[in-house]
């Protein structure tokens, strides 16, 4: 005989069995026949013709089920017409189909069977059990049943028969009363019913108590010994007892368990209670009225519990539930709440908050807004009555089995995100919507949909993607401006908190910096997430998911346009992000086969249903970010996929001749014309110039044509601005020549190599595009047609600036050539420009488009969360900001740098020009750009916006620096100028390493802008220092003599600077590549990260604090080579600066700048005693503490560059009482600090761990640089401090002759607190009052006690400094009358 399998055996021994039962040919126990409902039961003994067995073959099947792993990636079978390659592995194929056993292994969990009886099966010759058939079990039961489930059938006769086990031996009386007659009770069970409150309870059984889970045979008994116990228990108690306990029990328990335990005794009770129609099914049934609640049959006269404990309301149900129903047997009052009219809206009468709730639209509703119910908004539990789902219901309908609930709820997600970012919320929510979802692990719930197997979820899931990742406004702003002056380069959208790197990684130009490092690697997506948003996606394998949503379901088209996006957004964010894009297997060849065919069916009007085998704007786009994040990419994708004849077949035809919608017709030539811009921002792509020759020509000569139609239409502006922004950078590619290689350059050599496009291919381009800068500048008097003009005006003048700087590095030419036409230039198109009025008016809204001037206007997104960077433009920009419709920078900007070309080329034409530079306009904006307000906060949109802002400062500054070169005499906007450049220099940031080091050069160090010097500025400086009552008699010393001479010193003092603040060479070398047109060694279009600007607020300080650094880490502690002068360079500098630029340094507080002078103390033991240091020391000391400054220094605060001053200053004591001698500048710099207004930790530094300082401090008071009443004043309330002030003065460890500044301030501050009387002190404080003054009394040194009781006012004029009183005034001697009479004694009362 077979036997069985038992638990624990293999799948071996299933094996094993399963051929034991083929080889012995037994027939089944049980066959499958197919058969219809319709035409009867099947008949079982009628076997199918063929006998096909599902045998499981499982040869290499190990004995431990397999670990619950990700099963590896499997690729699906392709839609029809979408064949996958042909070199697929063929294993792959087949797994899409395995049967193997493995697919549905799981970890299987036994039931606990312990307590339940266990019945041998009946025993049958068949080798398994017999099926159940439902013809048989129709024929055996009868009609009665009505239409219950099987299920119900088998469970009502399986109770049946437990109840008939149960019942055995007991005789059950009948319960049916007959016909007419009235129920009664036996005397025993009304007697004792009658006993307790609430007599109809039953007492037979236990309601509570039921056995369950007993393992020993005799449960039953059990539980009715101890029901019956505690039914002996209750007997024995009076009413009143019983009425007590029940009180305190349930005021012991949970209010909620009682509910539960009273539902669960009704339930009962009617369970045991018949229906009167199945009792006698002849009688009439009683209605029940709807609006009657349904209760048990025992409730129907209030019982004494029911007058002590209030019950629950009553459910009122919109329907009375009836038996005959299905399911509803057993009524279960709990589970039909659901089905009660809501409550009512309560009325929020405070100001607490509530729970958000949104709309299925995502609007945010209001708390007190009632809405019907038919719009689908109160489905949910908590706060029933409150239309509209919170985020947590919206995140647990994510989880729905339900795909139509997971769809919904991403979409209304999505939208949620969407009116976040557009700012819609406001301030009605507390914090922020996308940082709580980002947190709560929203992220990784849209990756988890993107895995879902329904289309309508992956499609929301990627809607709801596009939505957190790209920002509305974003991407149209960075369109709009892509032919601006450097307008392609751009930051990467990367958090900077990321890039902790060492300043010696600096070195490393950003582009390379596209390795993982180990940290990162190892990093869980959830952690990378947290910093960063997008290396979290990519670390959860999004790009493959994508590339298959695209490849193999074939979505529809918004989903596409979703995907795309994303993929760009995933593109911006860094180079390493870029190429991990472009790396991704078959998912851009993918996306240029479907989405960039070279041919195609012609599209109808309207909505197209795929987008597959169609052209794409948005995926030429995504090429075109791809190629702007590295040289390497851009050659790769033009390389590759045939991408030549792609863009010829897109550039070749018109747009309106491409068969597709016009507007996506116009952006996709758009982006075809920027794409091959961007490749030949980096030499490339000449040889399709030379092809597309002619079909570029005639592009131009449609393009006055274009500029005639009124209004101007925004797509055909952008796509023209695009053509001359391909044309400026192939013109520039013709003055490319490849870089000398150096022995320490790689990179150079890879580069050198000679353009494809030579100058005259190019030359031809200027009488094409002349023309239609004059025609567009026709319109500038009228602002409407100007500003729908876009980019066209800009990007003709950036095209002149490019073809006169290629034309004028043509060594085979004459210059007389190009210096003739560029004053051509200049008599036809520039001075007629110039004294336009019109363009006054563009330099007057410089102001009120600047975000200089209005720092709000780069206010940070009210969604910005850290880790996911936008620029924030949701809505658009406003007409009056930088990137407005009506913003004058882009065409100002392109009209200087075209005059500054000129210039450079031509000089001869610099003094024309320069009349630019005297605009009221450009003045007034110069001069709210230096004012002392603070910088905009640095956010990605700042950035961008204050980027293209110094750009315009910057050629500015440049043409000022030639004209005033060129100029004899000074102009009055020169103080102006320096002024701001300046400030510039100090707001400049990564990416414009150049323009830093070009400031330095021209601008910055130029005795030309310092007008001052010629103008009497030296004489002013004595004057005013003459007024001064603390002048220096020495005429070296004077501040006008050291100001001539850091005059004479600039070059030195330049020198200096560069050698300090220059930026790192690597940096620099990509800087001015990008700014000078050097094509061919230009690496990227991104940008590194601004993370702040490249010189920090307190530069004209950096070479003394890069000496102080390197004198603390020298181990030896010796000096650096030029100490002694680089320390000089910046002390002049700075010295010019505070006398003539004050504007300059008002970044850097007053404290600040005494810790700076500090630090030249503090750089080598010998510098300070350089005369020309101590002069310069000296000069900046008294410029510090005027009046004007002094009430300015704070001490106390946290200072810009300092970690804490106290540290600083105790370094300083111990620096001074090793190697000061006694140096009286020296001392100066250590008596500032202890000011009384100051920090008392400094003082007590002095006078408790540096005592002996107090010996060398010999400044004298006439030399003090502040009034001596700044240490005096207010009296000293420090009790350790004072205790120190006496024990200085008795232990002699402080004297007037070696220490006269701190001898007077210890005698006034002692004396003040000896003789005060203040009765709010404490108890300590007066007692420690009363020793002093008995330890004063008792002194020996005579002089020391006349000071302290004798002392009356400071007085730095006199020897002592503080005037004595000739007697001690009466109030004294009173109070010294109140000491013992044994001190009097022994002291002597003298007056």
């Amino acid at each position: 005989m077979l036997s069985r399998p038992k638990p624990g055996e293999s799948e071996v021994d299933l094996l094993r069995f399963q051929s034991q039962f083929l080889k012995a040919g037994v027939a089944p126990a049980v066959q499958l026949v197919k058969g219809s409902r319709r035409h009867g039961d099947a008949y079982p003994d009628q076997l199918p013709s063929q006998d096909r067995r599902d045998v499981v073959m499982l040869d290499n099947l190990p004995d431990v089920p397999p670990a619950l792993v990700p099963a590896p990636v499997k690729r699906a079978r392709p839609s029809p017409g979408h064949a996958l390659p042909h070199d697929e592995d063929p294993e792959e194929r087949l797994s899409r189909h395995d049967q193997h056993i493995t697919a549905v292994l799981s970890k299987i969990i036994e039931r606990d069977t312990s307590s339940v009886t266990v019945t041998l099966p009946v025993s049958s010759g068949v080798p398994f059990p017999a099926v159940f058939h439902r013809s048989k079990e129709r024929q055996g039961k009868s009609g009665a049943s009505g239409k219950r489930s099987i299920f119900a059938q088998e469970i009502a006769a399986r109770r049946a028969t437990e109840n008939r086990v149960s019942a055995a031996g007991e005789v059950v009386p009948n319960l049916d009363p007959p016909e007419g007659a009235v129920p009664s009770e036996t005397p025993s069970s009304r007697d004792k019913g009658s006993q307790f409150p609430g007599g109809n309870h039953d007492f037979h059984r236990s309601n509570l108590v039921t056995g369950k889970g007993l393992r020993s045979q005799a449960a039953e008994q059990e539980v009715q010994t101890i029901h019956e116990e505690n039914v002996a228990r209750l007997q024995a108690l009076a009413p009143e007892e019983i009425l007590k306990e029940q009180q305190q029990l349930l005021a012991q328990l949970d209010p909620s368990l009682v509910a539960f335990l009273r539902s669960h005794s009704h339930a009962l009770e009617q369970a045991g209670t018949k229906d009167p129609k199945e009792q006698n099914p002849g009688k009439p049934t009683v209605p029940v009225a709807k609006e009657e609640p349904i209760m048990s049959a025992s409730t129907s006269e209030p019982t004494e519990e029911d007058k002590l404990e209030p019950r629950a309301p009553a459910l009122k149900l919109p329907v009375t539930p009836n038996k005959e129903w299905l399911h509803m047997n057993t009524v279960e009052l709990e589970k039909l709440h659901w089905t009660q009219d809501l409550p009512p809206l309560r009325r929020q009468q405070t100001q607490e908050r509530m729970q958000a709730r949104f709309s299925l639209q995502g609007e945010l509703l209001a708390p007190d807004v009632d809405l019907p119910t038919h719009l689908g908004l109160h489905h949910h539990g908590e706060e029933a009555e409150r239309a509209g789902y919170s985020l947590q219901e919206l995140f647990h309908l994510t989880r729905s089995q339900v795909s139509q609930q997971r769809a919904l709820a991403l979409h209304v997600l999505s939208q949620i995100i969407g009116r976040a970012q557009a700012g819609e919320f406001g301030d009605c929510l507390v914090g922020s919507i996308l940082r709580l979802l980002l947190d709560a692990g929203f992220l990784f719930l849209l990756r988890f949909s993107l895995d879902d197997r329904v289309d309508g979820v992956i499609a929301a899931a990627v809607r709801a993607l596009r939505c957190l990742l790209v920002a509305p406004g974003d991407e149209e702003l960075l369109d709009s401006t892509f032919s601006w002056y450097h307008g392609a380069s751009v930051f990467p959208l990367m958090p900077s908190q990321e890039d902790k790197d060492d300043e010696g990684e600096d070195e490393e130009p950003t582009t390379k910096k596209a390795k993982k490092t180990p940290e990162e690697e190892s990093c869980p997506p959830p952690d990378l997430a947290r910093h960063d948003v997008i290396k979290g996606l990519l670390a959860t394998n999004l790009l493959p998911r994508l590339r298959y949503v695209l490849e193999v379901t074939c979505p529809g088209p918004s989903v596409v346009l979703d995907i795309l996006a994303v993929l760009i957004r995933l593109a911006r964010h860094s180079l390493e992000s870029a190429t991990r894009v472009l790396e991704c297997p078959r998912l851009i060849e993918t996306i240029v086969q479907e989405f960039l065919p070279t041919s195609w069916s012609s599209m109808g009007v309207g909505p197209t249903s795929s987008l597959y085998k169609v052209p794409c704007a948005a995926a030429m786009k995504l090429l075109r970010v791809l190629a702007s994040a590295g040289k390497n990419i851009a050659a790769r994708l033009f390389s590759s996929c045939d991408f030549r004849s792609r863009l010829s077949r897109f550039i070749a035809e018109a747009p309106q001749e491409l068969a597709l919608p016009a507007e996506e017709a116009e952006m996709l030539s758009t982006e075809a014309f920027r794409l091959w811009a961007v490749v030949a921002s980096y030499g490339q792509g000449g040889h399709l110039y030379r092809e597309l020759y002619p079909v570029l020509m005639r592009t131009l000569q449609t393009l006055p044509t274009e500029l005639s139609t009124h209004p101007p239409k925004p797509l055909s502006m952008q796509r023209m601005a695009s053509l001359l922004t391909l044309l400026t950078q192939l013109t520039l590619a013709a003055s490319s020549t490849h870089p000398e290689p150096s022995s320490d350059s790689a990179e150079a050599c890879v580069s050198a190599i000679p353009s494809s496009v030579t100058w005259m291919q190019v030359s031809g381009l200027q009488p094409l595009i002349e023309p239609c800068l004059k025609q567009t500048l026709k319109f500038l008097p009228r602002p409407d047609v100007w500003n729908a003009l876009g980019p066209v005006p800009s990007a003709c003048l950036l095209f002149l600036g490019a073809y006169y700087q290629a034309w004028s590095q043509q060594s085979d030419l004459c210059p007389e050539d190009w210096l003739q036409d560029m004053e051509r230039l200049l008599d036809e198109l520039l001075l007629p420009l110039l004294s336009e009025p019109s363009l006054g008016h563009l330099w007057d809204s410089l102001r009120h488009c600047s975000p200089l001037c209005n720092p709000l206007s780069c206010a940070p997104a009210p969604e910005a969360p850290p880790s996911l960077v936008s620029l924030g433009c949701a809505g658009g920009c406003p007409p009056l900001s930088i990137a407005g419709s009506a913003s004058p920078f882009p065409f100002l900007t392109a009209l200087l740098s075209l005059l500054d070309i000129l210039v450079r080329i031509h000089k001869g034409l610099c003094g024309q020009l320069a009349a630019v530079l005297t605009a009221p306009g450009l003045q007034n904006y110069f001069l709210q750009c230096v004012a002392p307000v603070p910088a905009p906060q640095l956010t990605p949109f700042s950035a961008w916006a204050l980027r293209h802002e110094y750009h315009l400062q910057y050629l500015v500054l440049s043409l000022a620096q030639k004209a005033a070169t060129l100029q004899p005499q000074p102009a009055t906007s020169t103080a102006l100028h320096h002024t701001m450049a300046l400030a510039l220099l100090s707001r400049l940031l990564p990416g414009s390493e150049y323009l830093a080091q070009e400031l330095l050069l021209s601008c910055v160090f130029r005795l030309e802008f310092l007008p001052e010097n010629a103008s009497g500025g030296p004489e002013a400086a004595d004057f005013s220092d003459g007024l001064s009552l603390r002048n220096s008699g020495d005429p070296q010393c004077k501040r006008g003599a050291l100001l001539v001479q850091a005059c004479q010193d600039l070059p030195s003092i330049r020198s200096c600077y560069l050698a300090h603040c220059s930026p790192a060479r690597a940096s620099l070398l990509t800087s001015q590549a990008l700014y000078r047109g050097e094509l061919l060694r230009v690496s990227s279009l991104l940008l590194p990260v601004p993370k702040e600007p490249l010189l920090p607020t307190d530069w004209p300080f950096q070479p003394l604090i890069h000496l102080y650094h390197r004198a603390s880490d020298a181990p030896s502690g010796l000096p650096a080579a030029d100490t002694v002068g680089i320390t000089m360079r910046v002390l002049q500098w700075v010295l010019v600066l505070e006398s003539w630029r004050p504007e300059a340094l008002w970044a850097v507080p007053p404290g600040a700048r005494l810790a700076r002078l500090m630090c030249v103390f503090l750089v080598d033991s010998e510098l300070f005693r350089e005369t020309p240091v101590q002069r310069l020391v000296v000069a900046l000391l008294t410029w510090l503490c005027r009046p004007q400054v002094l009430p300015n220094l704070n001490l106390d605060c946290p200072l810009p560059g300092l970690t804490s001053f106290p540290d600083l200053y105790a370094s300083f004591l111990d620096h001074f009482e090793a190697v000061s001698f006694g140096d009286h500048l020296f001392g100066a710099l250590v008596l500032l600090p202890l000011q009384r207004r100051f920090s008392v930790t400094l003082r007590l530094a002095l006078f408790g761990e540096h005592v002996g300082v107090l010996r060398a401090l010999g400044l004298p008071l006439t030399q003090l640089p502040v009034p001596l009443e700044c240490f005096t004043e207010p009296a000293e309330d420090s009790l350790p401090l004072l205790r120190l002030y006496f024990r200085a003065l008795v232990t002699g460890a402080l004297r007037p002759h070696w220490c006269p500044v701190l001898y007077t301030v210890a005698v006034a501050h002692v004396n003040s607190f000896i003789f005060s009387q203040d009765p709010k002190s404490s108890d300590e404080v007066k007692a420690s009052r009363r020793n002093m003054l008995q330890k004063t009394w008792l002194l020996a040194d005579e002089g020391l006690r006349q000071h302290l009781l004798h002392y009356k006012l400071p007085n730095s004029s006199l020897p002592e400094g503080f005037e004595l009183y000739s007697q001690l005034p009466r109030l004294r001697q009173q109070y010294l009358q109140t000491l013992p009479t044994e001190v009097l004694q022994n002291g002597g009362l003298k007056t």
